[in-house]
């Protein structure tokens, strides 16, 4: 019987369910197809099986299957999670309540805390106490618990979180208390705060916790249910899970974990900018996701993705959101998609987002009840969007509709001549300026210059704003991916297992400092083989990073902690990169010493699909892809007629230049006059900003 050949990713977006195939079969590389359908909630996994029926594919033929999932983020955020119970240390039941004082709009008298997730009658203490090194200063006392438990049933709870204070020192108090409510209600679900973070600071530990409690029980029946409905269709090997830091996780890992996927879709396109910038040979990224709602960006030096823990749920402007303690991607979203909603304010300003017209009504090209313009509207009215691809062809655009809503746009900024597109220029370029201050919020913010970095651009509506984006910045190179459209599904295919291991340390960073933190980073990576080699023939690899600052400073910064750091001589050199990328990130230096407060140590083990092999590149003539021309707004380059090309009849070595638009199913490229474009032997859209490709 023939082995199965193919790997396949599904990712669950809010408009739409992707799908990327990757076919192992033919020996030298992957070949790649994909596919989209529409998100069918609440019950997401029926547009799983609704993508993988449209591509046509038999689950006894996939080898292994990678998902992601917005059910985490959107339950959070919507708040539709499980009724919580906490148990924590006598005296700190109000620690969450509480929170901290970084409020974003410091300065606003009305400000209102965020609720907690957990209400008062529902968190509950026990007697005992550790302190700070972890040795016990007062003993455990459990004999309140079958009352608690009592009082949690009579409340109808339905998941525990426990956060004892300095557990992420010595779990022990924590670990004793599960296993007691497991024995007396062995029904609910727990989530010791330990089990999901080693790092300090007792608010954001009790609210990790908290928000894993709260969204188990979802995550449990969704992912479930997946691989239960995906068994039945004949996959037989288990389906792994995008986590928020890059890597893929077992269901198992997730469910107890189920806070660590929050950002799975986002992340996963991240990875897969970076993937793309090394098999190309740009390790120097900056990478921009532009979906139905929102802009994501991120930068990627060196190849590597930066993640960080000191993520915040539901964070805006105005609210400082919940605290999570989970290695996730280092983004920036803002509220800036193809649905984005345009208005004009009482004092005749225009803004773009950050509300969404979301996939019903949607843009009101749609047809299906919108009537607040947006940046999809606009695109299509200034002809970057071509009406006969409209959303894949399955939507045949209302176009009248659109302009009327544009008019009153332009109207409102005070055109009386041709108003529609006015409004639409407006909004174009209201939205890049939006994204133009999220990119530079990761990279000029942080002491980089984008003309250093190369673009790439996915998302349905990456493509659209790249090319302007990049010359504002000084960018001189754009790369939009063949899967553009489906880029965070194909991120998760070459995805590996990934484990992140963090812990609380405070050595100053000397000899004896640098030997005490080789010894706790072997510990770790013992914990981690034993881990996440379990029926596997293979051991993980890994990287080290510390987390360092100057002596008794609050802003520590995180240095990859290379071989010979650790040895005589060593520190020296890592303590060298700290103080060049303090002065980097924050213009100055300290003569101070350096101290490590934190370790994290990143584990992983292959298990992504082999990259494609390139392709020859052949002529460069691509009349072969032209299918005509149209009159295409530039909104700052004015009007001009622009080249129009099919995506899909694009091969590798054509080139041609701006203006021009290359037309596919789920995104169109906008290229702007003065630009060259070629494509590579991965079938990638390489355009070059100096005209020269």
């Amino acid at each position: 019987m023939a082995q199965p050949q193919l790997r396949i990713a599904t990712d669950v977006g809010g408009t739409f369910t992707d799908l990327v195939v990757f076919d192992e079969s033919g020996g030298h590389g992957s070949r790649v197809r994909t596919a989209k359908a529409s998100t069918t909630p609440p019950s997401f996994d029926q547009g799983v099986v609704d993508v993988i029926d449209r591509a046509g594919l038999s689950l006894t033929d996939v080898a292994s299957h990678v998902h992601g999932t917005t059910v985490v983020i959107n339950a959070l955020l919507q708040r539709k999670g499980a009724r919580v119970g906490l148990i924590t240390t006598e005296g700190f039941r109000d620690s969450l309540a509480i929170a901290r004082g970084n409020r974003p709009d410091f300065f606003n008298l009305e400000f209102e805390k965020p609720s907690a997730f957990v209400p008062r009658y529902l968190r509950r203490e026990v007697p005992g106490r550790l302190t700070y090194t972890g040795d016990e200063r007062e003993p455990l006392e459990m004999s309140g618990l079958p009352s608690i438990v009592e009082d949690f049933q009579a409340a109808g709870v339905e998941a525990v979180a426990v956060c004892l204070l300095h557990s992420w020192v010595n779990p022990d108090h924590e670990v004793a208390v599960k296993e007691e409510l497991g024995r007396l209600w062995p029904e609910v679900g727990v989530i010791a705060s330990s089990e999901i973070t080693r790092e300090w600071r007792e608010y954001e530990r009790t609210s990790t916790a908290v928000l894993s409690a709260f969204v188990q029980p979802v995550v449990r029946h969704y992912l479930e249910q997946l691989e239960h409905r995906l068994g039945e269709s004949g996959l037989t090997d288990p389906t792994l899970v995008m986590q928020s830091n890059g890597g893929v996780a077992t269901i198992e890992s997730a469910t107890r974990s189920p806070v660590s996927i929050v950002e799975s879709g986002p992340a996963s396109g991240m990875h897969g900018a970076a993937e793309l910038g090394r098999l190309i040979g740009e390790i120097d990224v900056l990478a921009l996701d532009i979906g139905g709602t929102t802009a994501k960006c991120s930068l990627i030096e060196n190849g590597q993705v930066r993640v960080m823990t000191d993520y915040s749920i539901g964070e805006s402007p105005t609210t400082p959101g919940y605290p999570a303690l989970v290695p996730v991607v280092d983004l920036v979203e803002i509220g800036n998609g193809g649905g984005s909603i345009a208005r004009v304010d009482d004092f005749g300003k225009l803004h773009v987002g950050p509300e969404s017209a979301g996939a019903r009504p949607g843009p009101v090209a749609y047809g299906m009840g919108g009537m607040a313009p947006t940046t999809t509207d606009a695109n299509l009215w200034l002809g970057r969007i071509g009406t006969s691809d409209f959303c894949g062809g399955e939507i045949d655009p209302d176009l009248a509709a659109a302009e009327a809503a544009l008019a009153t746009i332009g109207r409102d900024l005070g055109a009386e001549e041709d108003s529609a597109s006015v409004g639409a220029r407006g909004i174009v370029r209201i939205a890049n300026n939006n994204m133009i201050n999220a990119l530079k919020l990761v990279s000029v913010n942080r002491g980089r210059d984008p003309r250093d970095f190369t673009m790439i651009a996915f998302g349905g509506g990456g493509a659209m704003h790249a090319v302007a984006l990049a010359q504002e910045l000084g960018v001189r190179r754009v790369v939009v991916p063949e899967t553009a459209a489906v880029f965070s599904a194909w991120g998760m295919s070459v995805s590996d297992l990934r484990r992140d291991l963090f812990a609380t340390v405070l050595y100053e960073l000397d000899m004896e400092g640098a030997a005490a933190l080789g010894r706790q980073f072997e510990e770790m990576e013992a914990s981690a083989t034993e881990e996440m080699s379990t029926g596997s023939s293979s051991e993980p690899t890994f990287r080290r990073y510390a987390t360092l600052r100057y002596r008794g400073q609050a802003h520590a910064l995180e240095i990859e902690v290379l071989p010979d750091d650790l040895v005589i001589d060593g520190v020296a050199g890592l303590a060298d990169r700290f103080i060049e990328r303090f002065e980097t990130e924050y213009t100055y230096r300290l003569d101070a010493s350096v101290e490590a407060v934190g370790l994290h140590l990143v584990a992983t083990l292959a298990s992504g699909a082999a990259p494609p092999e390139p392709a020859a590149l052949g002529p460069a003539e691509s009349t072969g892809a032209h299918t005509g021309r149209r009159m295409v707004d530039f909104a700052e380059e004015g009007t001009h007629e622009a080249d129009l090309y099919d995506h899909r009849s694009l091969e590798p070595g054509m080139a041609f230049a701006g203006p021009a638009v290359v037309e596919g199913a789920g995104t169109s490229v906008v290229v702007h006059p003065g630009a060259a474009v070629s494509v590579d032997g991965y079938r990638n859209l390489i355009i070059d900003l100096d005209g020269q490709s």
